[in-house]
């Protein structure tokens, strides 16, 4: 049995914990998107709370791209929207996209994170930074984000609002 001084960790591995809690809090709130609300949007600007939940469950996998390319060029992609049509698919998801991460950084080395990783649409380059960078900034504030939004997309159709870092008006306990 390996104790907890004979294990290795790397920045890799650092992000797993992370990923993990805040998985639980999104999940609580992509579990309250109520089927019949799919299409709700408070402007028209706005994506369809459905599209804004599918979207949230779909950038864990960023994490997996990130961690096993060095780029994604839109130009080059036939990138198509997760269209679940029940918040159980929604759901089943984000737990794979999630476990695809977890065991994606399992194996990514600390010198494959330092390696520079680039979002473009053919021509046009909107950034190149380490590949750890990018799962902080891209993947997981941007997941935590839009997770803020759904949270309000929640509140403006009376659904509680889930407790994610501490207690919620609707949660007085985590």
């Amino acid at each position: 049995m390996e104790t907890a001084a004979a294990k290795t960790y790397n920045i890799a591995h650092a992000f797993i914990g992370e990923i993990q809690y805040e998985a639980i809090a999104t999940k609580k709130c992509l579990e309250r998107v109520p089927e019949d609300k799919f299409e709700y949007k408070p402007h028209e600007k706005s994506f369809t709370m459905i599209r804004l939940a599918g979207h949230i469950a779909e950038m864990f996998e960023w994490i997996t791209v990130t961690c096993t390319t060095s780029e994604l060029d839109f130009a080059k992609g036939d990138y198509k929207p997760i269209e679940p049509t029940t918040t159980a698919e929604l759901v089943e998801h984000l737990e794979k996209n999630l476990a695809t991460a977890i065991e994606t950084l399992k194996q990514t080395s600390d010198d494959e994170m330092m390696k520079d990783w680039t979002l473009k649409n053919g021509e046009t380059t909107y950034f190149t930074m380490p590949k750890v960078q990018v799962i902080r900034s891209f993947a997981l504030n941007h997941i935590i984000n839009h997770r803020g939004q759904l949270s309000v997309y929640l509140r403006l159709n009376d659904i509680p609002v889930p407790s994610m870092y501490g207690p919620s008006a609707d949660e007085g306990q985590m």
